[in-house]
């Protein structure tokens, strides 16, 4: 991407330089030079080189020919080679035109932005622009580099403070190790690994674990069942860590040169993968996924036709039936004529992070991150330097503690990767991450015989119904993570069928930043209670509020899924107040909630309502929190 950038503004400087004499007359020299020229159009640029060598050995002051050298070197990525041959070139302009001048500091300017030099670069900005000629200042090549250093000086003038840390061993063993993702609890680390750059040398996913002893484990292959003879890689997982989507190319099934599939973690293991089919797929290249922390939203990168550019960034939404929608274009605010990718979408679900040239950047790829704001995702904000330089930056990846950020950064020569290595930095608090999150893990069993259980967690948000995060707990250990923002007012909704549900309140049940969150499950029986938790009524006062919804929902789809099952619905107060008039409003309460039922449907035969006031409380009532606590709704298995 940033050799055809280059390839570019050398025929450009070529176009200006062949519209004028040259500086010398010897015509074996000229001819030569020429020869030079005529190589570049067809792109053998190693033996262009030669020429204009050949002819610089003819005539030392052939200044035209050390400008065609200089910008080959810089177009091959041999940044300090280029300089070399300007500056010898140079110093023997001293009477030369002003425009061959020009040329040379112009020339330089683009060395020195290809090597980072940018304050160099910006000097000699500021020379360059003095010797051009009016009409080139006019050009869109003149606009886009002065455009770049204004960018560049604003940056540097108020660069990040960030310090950059490679990885300890054993995790850059290999020649290759790119595309880092972690799941929520930063205790599990994926990336690509290859063993070198020849064609032969296929990719595969490997892992390691933290150990607060030892540090990171030796990394191994992440299963058989994932890693082939073909190329996996460029993988992103589930802050839980139980569903997988990956990279494969020039597998059997697959649509185009590289696919996406999904693998599924169950009881433990990794089922075996699938392709995600042509909703997501296309015939094109379709790599560098991104998951949303609960698994729904999926961001990747994608060439296929109907985009803005070269690779653009795509999304598919995960459907109630496990399939996935038809992937749409993420749109011009983030897209461009140019390439987006390696997409990184945070926890929150609410920050995109993605790789663009298309961008205002320092040159190559940078990072950028944009915003959803009322629904829809914001302009572009270069994150910055030295977050970005002059190399290639992508596959930036955020831990869910806000504490690190983990990249890729590679070593090239003559613009091809040699080795590549995983890095991290602390996270700048300059850059805004959103509300906090919050990590909780635990278990869910079965109250009557400890056995782990198979269950959906639910994190809802209480104020408007919305489901902001849905996990699963594994049907092997009944282990979970969850992550979500640190929001009051949410419930948390832990349901399977033939069991009855488990709803907590977030917040008032302090459920934030549990490890061993135990959530038991009891199976349907008659006989059988549980709290009827989110319900809301104002002080002294029946009605059902709007934020009692999500509650009401869910039993409304329990009893349609048990249409055996008849429910008794029980009111109870705190001891504020007299018993008689406890005894009436806990029965009003109750009627209530009946009341919605019958409005959706239950029959009436299959629902009782009784106020019991304050004669059952569930905690003394000696404090406003245990007075909440007695103030409740309790559904009874009849």
């Amino acid at each position: 991407m940033r050799i055809t950038l280059l390839v570019l503004l050398f025929l450009l400087v070529l176009q200006r330089l062949d519209a004028q004499t040259y500086s010398i007359i010897d015509n074996r020299a000229i001819k030569l030079h020429e020869q030079g020229d005529e190589l570049v159009k067809s792109r053998n640029y190693d033996e262009a080189i030669e020429k204009y060598k050949l002819s610089i050995q003819r005539e030392a002051n052939f200044l035209e020919s050390y400008i065609k050298w200089g910008r080959l070197l810089l177009t091959k990525g041999n940044h300090e080679e280029a300089l070399a041959v300007v500056n010898r070139g140079e110093s023997r302009a001293g009477k030369a035109s002003t425009k061959i001048k020009a040329d040379f500091s112009w020339l330089k300017l683009n060395i020195y932005l290809g090597q980072g030099a940018f304050e160099k670069a910006i000097d000699e900005f500021d020379t360059s622009s003095e010797l051009l000629d009016e009409a080139f200042k006019r050009s869109h090549e003149y606009n886009q580099i002065k455009s770049q250093i204004e960018f560049v000086a604003k940056n540097i003038e108020n660069k990040l403070l960030i310090h950059k840390q490679k990885l300890p061993d054993p995790i850059n063993d290999f020649t290759l190790q790119y595309f880092p993702v972690l799941t929520a609890d930063s205790k599990k680390l994926l990336f690509t690994k290859r063993d070198g750059t020849e064609n032969y040398h296929t990719e595969d996913i490997f892992v390691s674990y933290y150990d607060k002893e030892i540090g990171w484990t030796k990394p191994s292959g992440i299963s058989d069942s994932i890693n082939t003879y073909y190329n996996e890689g460029t993988c992103t997982i589930s802050a839980d860590g139980n569903i997988l989507i990956y990279t494969s190319c020039d597998a059997p099934d697959s649509f185009g040169s590289c696919d996406l599939y999904v693998a599924y973690k169950v009881n433990g293991q990794w089922q075996k993968s699938k392709n995600m089919g042509k909703n997501v797929n296309s015939r094109s290249w379709d790599s560098q996924p991104s998951l949303s922390a609960d698994g729904r939203i999926l961001f990747f990168s994608s060439n296929r036709r109907g985009g803005y550019g070269g690779n653009d960034i795509w999304y598919s939404l995960w459907l109630p039936d496990g399939s996935w929608s038809e992937a749409k274009n993420l749109g011009s605010v983030i897209n461009t004529a140019k390439d987006e990718v390696s997409p990184f979408i945070y926890f929150n679900n609410e920050i995109l992070f993605f790789a663009s040239n298309g961008h205002q950047g320092f040159g190559g790829m940078d990072l950028f991150v944009s915003r959803v704001v009322k629904g829809e995702f914001t302009k572009p904000e270069n994150l910055g330097y030295p977050i970005n330089d002059h190399k290639d930056q992508f596959s930036l990846f955020i831990t869910a503690q806000r504490d690190y950020a983990y990249y890729t950064e590679s070593n090239y020569n003559q613009g091809k990767v040699e080795r590549s290595f995983l890095y991290r930095f602390k996270f700048p608090e300059e850059i805004a991450l959103g509300e906090k999150l919050v990590v909780s893990q635990g278990k869910v069993l079965n109250s009557k015989t400890g056995q782990p259980i198979d269950a959906k967690l639910s994190l809802v948000s209480l104020a408007n119904d919305s489901t902001m995060y849905q996990f699963r707990s594994d049907g092997k250990t009944g282990e979970f993570l969850m992550i979500y923002p640190d929001r009051s007012f949410s419930g948390l909704y832990v349901e399977k069928k033939g069991y009855l549900p488990k709803i907590f309140n977030v917040e008032r049940d302090n459920l934030k930043n549990k490890e061993n969150l135990e959530i038991s499950l009891t199976p349907i029986a008659s006989g059988e209670e549980f709290i009827f938790e989110n319900i809301f009524f104002d002080f002294d006062k029946d009605e059902l509020k709007p934020e009692s919804k999500s509650s009401l929902l869910r039993l409304l789809e329990f009893l349609k899924e048990n249409p055996s099952v008849k429910i008794h619905i029980i009111g109870h107060t705190d001891n504020v107040g007299t018993v008689s008039y406890n005894h009436s409003l806990s029965q009003r309460r109750a009627e209530s909630v009946r009341n919605f039922l019958l409005s959706k449907g239950i029959h009436e035969s299959r629902l009782t309502a009784e106020g019991k006031g304050d004669a059952h409380p569930i905690r003394p009532n000696d404090s406003p929190e245990n007075r909440a606590l007695n103030r409740r709704i309790t559904i009874s298995i009849l």
